[in-house]
């Protein structure tokens, strides 16, 4: 089985099964699309990163219908005390009106533990999924998801998220140097700027498809129901 994508039906092999593929949403926390977390105190416009919230809640219904189908979420966020926080990240949040560990509406900004940290209500993770904290903008990055994809026999992974340039993408990247084979989102991820988010989705095409494929949400939704119709 395969899912209608760019530049190539994915996966490139049509080896897609519940057991060797996993959903991976990434930051869909309050400080990312919620009023009075980080984005929205630098200004930008919410419903750019927020435009992903009901695609992914589709993706999440259907993930959640298929046996043995592994769902993975990811908050960005740094210890309470910034041991973590490297200086020159702090001052860039700093310079643009919005420094990581200050207070806010929701709390501290990206700050593990505080309101603007945690994901939204929307799109909760459910008792069994996992949840992978990270400090910085990709999801390998000093946490262990490589090691829960492998011991699960996961090679699939299929992005959302945000946001499309930064997180996403990073997390697109890392995955695709390890070997596994990505496709992301084009409704499912949203960036602070739409021309970002568009040029990072061209990235993606590059080369025949340098880090993987590009489809949208109705597409694996419909495989995903197939999948579970072929289950039963």
């Amino acid at each position: 089985m395969t899912i209608q994508a760019k530049p190539y039906a994915y996966p490139y092999d049509g080896d897609l099964r519940a057991d060797n593929t996993a959903l991976l949403v990434i930051d869909m926390q309050t400080d990312f699309c919620g009023p009075g977390g980080y984005v929205d105190r630098m200004g930008y416009d919410l419903s750019l990163t927020r435009r992903a919230i009901g695609p992914i809640r589709a993706l999440l219904d259907a993930a959640r219908a298929l046996p043995g189908f592994t769902v993975i979420h990811t908050r960005e966020g740094h210890r309470p005390d910034l041991s973590d926080l490297p200086a020159n990240k702090r001052w860039r949040s700093a310079a643009i009106g919005a420094e990581i560990g200050s207070e806010g509406p929701a709390g501290r900004i990206l700050i593990r533990g505080e309101k603007g940290w945690d994901i939204i209500d929307e799109l909760r993770p459910e008792p069994g999924e996992i949840v992978i904290d990270k400090p910085g903008k990709g999801s390998f990055y000093a946490t262990d998801l490589d090691l829960l994809l492998r011991v699960r026999g996961i090679r699939n992974l299929i992005l959302t998220g945000i946001t499309t340039d930064v997180c996403v993408h990073t997390t697109m990247r890392e995955a695709n140097d390890r070997g596994y084979e990505c496709l992301i989102l084009e409704d499912a991820t949203g960036a602070t700027d739409s021309g970002n988010h568009e040029a990072a989705l061209r990235m993606v095409q590059m080369q025949g498809g340098v880090f993987g494929a590009v489809s949208d949400s109705a597409a694996v939704v419909a495989e995903l129901r197939r999948l579970a119709e072929t289950a039963r």
